[in-house]
């Protein structure tokens, strides 16, 4: 594995930590300000939105789990495949919602170095009782 490999899977890492943590300044710092993710059900969205998102449920409880499949690096710009399970659990006590499923995500090395994601196609979906 290279430098670089090793530095993006701490990336993703970071993100889990920070999400789980409710650490939205450092997971905010590990993506460019023209960042854009995709999802099903919505146009894509920025960073000011993804703000304003992870503001909206910052007082749920959010766990989960990440296999990355794949990592490569062509240069400055790398792409990750990422499969995640995720539980958020509403801070009122109603069910978890308990989403799964894969990511595509770019990421490129800024001048100072960094690795930030700068597009993400998040294919999260809710589990049925059928997922392992």
């Amino acid at each position: 594995m290279t430098q670089d490999e090793s530095t993006i899977r701490d990336v993703v890492d970071t993100w889990f930590t920070a999400t789980k943590s409710g650490d939205l300044p450092t997971v905010l710092d590990l993506m460019t300000d023209d960042v854009i993710f995709m999802a099903p059900g919505r146009p894509p969205f920025g960073k000011m939105e993804f703000a304003a998102a992870s503001e909206g449920i910052k007082n749920f409880q959010i766990d989960g789990t990440y296999d990355i499949q794949e990592v490569q690096v062509l240069g400055n710009w790398a792409y990750l495949r990422n499969h995640i399970r995720m539980t958020i659990t509403p801070p009122d006590g109603s069910p978890a919602m308990h989403r799964s499923g894969y990511t595509l995500t770019i990421l490129r090395k800024d001048l100072d170095g960094r690795w930030r994601l700068t597009r993400d196609a998040n294919l999260l979906a809710a589990e049925t009782a059928a997922t392992p």
